[in-house]
């Protein structure tokens, strides 16, 4: 490796193959599919997974294993929502069947970004069967658990 090659640094723009997985498997992989293309410190990687790539040169493939909670903190039992479903008609999802496990997209206030929950609970009127309310966990899925951040740079600039 030539001294001149770059190395990740914050605010690093990057290609590069990741994969992040749990105890059950992976939740992304782009391994099988095209590079992600992102910059370091805008949050696209959770912090603690951005430190593992700092000082790393271009052309590295590295695994880690980082620790239960630290990758995307504690799990919160406050993030577990109930949401109406008139709040989800007013969102844009009239007439929308949801299913345990499905994830929701919800725009934020603004309407620039999203975030998304799991739906772990679905309440249906007794009688008629419509859907009174979901039960969503806006807790990421690796929340409160050990991480495997496997990773190859293709890029550094």
């Amino acid at each position: 490796m030539s001294p001149d090659t770059p190395r990740v640094q914050a605010g690093s723009f990057l290609t590069l193959h990741y994969r992040l997985a749990g105890p059950n498997g992976d939740i992304i992989n782009t391994f099988s599919g095209s590079p992600a293309t992102l910059s370091l410190g805008t949050g696209a990687l959770a912090p603690a997974v951005e430190q593992r790539l700092l000082g790393l040169p271009e052309g590295a493939r590295a695994t880690f294993e980082l620790p239960a909670g630290e990758a995307f903190g504690e799990r919160n039992p406050d993030m577990l929502q109930w949401v109406s479903n008139k709040l989800l008609t007013e969102l844009g999802e009239p007439n929308a069947d949801y299913a345990v496990g499905e994830v929701v997209q919800f725009p934020t206030p603004d309407g620039q970004a999203s975030y998304a929950g799991a739906v772990k609970q679905v309440r249906r009127n007794p009688v008629d069967q419509t859907l009174e309310a979901i039960q969503l966990d806006f807790n990421h899925p690796l929340a409160s658990q050990p991480v495997t951040f496997e990773v190859h740079v293709i890029g550094v600039l």
